[in-house]
């Protein structure tokens, strides 16, 4: 099924973000805490050839964000990558792609306000949920100025992250070449404790469903390109060198790690970053460590504002959430989607605070595969859009998938052996059963909001049936 999508009257949103906050907010998207502390439990849990299961999760990501770039330049403004779900697949595959990542980023946004409190609390005689409340107000109010001032504040969030990653790779290499006696570091860290794969090869391929979901975030600069009028250069460009910045960022820094470090010293929850540095010698590392990842938590955080406020304004326009969010300010800001979007994060910081083990547990196990079922349903779309298109229009496009249609269905087995993993992992299967429950929901009030619209019109013809025209690329 496809879809012929006609976006209501919508005031169109100011284009004022520069190439350069596009660039940044997409290397912002993928380094996050999950980099700076989360790595140490993929690390304990695979050894060195960790860094293989980073390589092989990047691949997955790099294609998935391939085939965004081709449907971007194929649908240029669309305002959310999800509606690339709409065009290709039906009204039903936007209504729930984009309800389904608005509710991810809705609980990111709870979770990097808490982790925050955390790191601040270690400084300020305060409570953490009224740090909470002035990390979720005073970036709420950066969303509100204008977009520019959000490209602006997440441009220098993201700057500080990739200049201490560089800082990083650069002390760590030249402490390896320079400082290490050949028996106490190095490359014979990496056979010295085990071998290169202590665990096996399952454990290798196991730890990519842990690794896979510290890199998604790269399709916030599809949503940010919307505002920007160099959004299909912009989106080239990120796709083209996105895998180098996986590489450089993640597989260079864990290489570097696990180099510097045995791995059985590594200890979940504990930053292999500090474990590293303070083995370097460098002094206060783990103040500076907290600094870093307190940046990495901000610049999530922001994001997740200007997100949840992005996808409720595209699904309000489509019709698809309540029209009163698609107004604008003076500054072509959507207020009422933000305010709605950081009221909500609120509440599941509420919930965090007020029952940490059973309401606030119950929305991570519901976000915890979200991503995975957006970028699945994502890629089936692409793979039925490009098949409407002629030679002509295919060879029109500046971005294509690579080696269409094998690698787009490689893509979606990916992502089905992750989830099927996932359903075999004791600790995260709870996770997946609860995120296919939340899609059920999702579907089932797409279902039930076609049943209702139809009955109001009294019309023998459903909105599904009447939306099933082609595709016009």
């Amino acid at each position: 099924m496809s879809g012929d999508v006609r976006v209501r009257e919508a005031p169109e949103l100011a284009k004022s973000l520069r190439s350069r906050h596009v660039t940044m907010i997409s290397i912002g998207g993928i380094i996050g805490a999950g980099l700076f502390v989360g790595s140490s439990a993929a690390i304990a849990a695979a050894g060195p050839a960790i860094t293989l299961s980073y390589v092989l999760a990047g691949s997955v990501i790099l294609l998935v964000m391939r085939m965004l770039g081709e449907m971007a330049c194929l649908n240029p403004g669309q305002g959310s990558f999800t509606e690339y779900a709409r065009i290709g697949l039906g009204n039903w595959a936007g209504f729930v792609t984009g309800w389904l990542y608005w509710y991810f980023w809705v609980v990111v946004v709870a979770i990097e306000a808490i982790a925050g409190a955390a790191i601040i609390a270690q400084w300020l005689p305060l409570a953490e949920w009224q740090i909470c409340l002035a990390l979720m107000v005073i970036l709420t109010a950066v969303n509100l100025m204008s977009t520019r001032t959000y490209g602006e504040f997440e441009f220098w969030f993201a700057s500080i992250k990739v200049a201490a990653i560089i800082a990083f790779l650069v002390i760590g290499a030249g402490y390896l070449i320079g400082f290490t006696p050949t028996d106490a570091g190095g490359l014979g860290n990496l056979t010295a404790h085990g071998g290169f794969m202590p665990q096996g090869t399952v454990a290798v391929l196991a730890a990519i469903t842990t690794v896979i979901f510290s890199l998604v975030g790269a399709e916030i600069a599809i949503i940010a390109a919307a505002e920007s009028n160099e959004s299909t250069r912009t989106i080239s460009r990120l796709t083209i060198t996105i895998l180098l910045r996986i590489m450089l960022f993640y597989v260079g820094s864990i290489l570097l790690i696990v180099m510097i470090v045995p791995w059985r010293e590594i200890q979940p929850g504990v930053s292999p970053f500090v474990m590293a540095m303070e083995r370097i010698g460098i002094p206060g590392s783990a103040l500076i460590m907290n600094i870093i990842v307190l940046t990495a938590v901000l610049s999530c955080l922001n994001s997740g504002v200007y997100i949840t406020s992005r996808v409720l304004f595209t699904l309000a326009a489509r019709g698809d959430a309540p029209q009163a969010l698609i107004k604008l300010n003076e500054r072509k800001v959507p207020v009422r989607a933000i305010l709605l979007g950081s009221s909500l994060g609120f509440g599941a910081v509420i919930t965090a605070v007020i029952s940490p083990s059973v309401l606030f547990a119950f929305l991570l196990n519901t976000s915890g595969a979200i991503m995975l079922v957006v970028y699945l349903i994502v890629a089936y779309a692409q793979i039925r859009q490009r098949g409407t298109l002629s030679p002509e229009q295919v060879q029109g496009l500046s971005v294509r998938m690579w080696f269409y249609p094998w690698a787009s269905w490689l893509v979606i087995a990916a992502i089905l052996c992750v989830l099927i993993a996932m359903a075999f992992t004791a600790d995260l299967a709870s996770q997946l059963y609860a995120s296919l429950f939340c899609t059920a929901v999702a579907v089932g009030a797409y279902y039930l909001r076609v049943r209702s619209e139809t009955a109001r019109l009294g019309d023998s013809q459903s909105p599904i049936q009447s939306a099933e025209t082609s595709v016009r690329p």
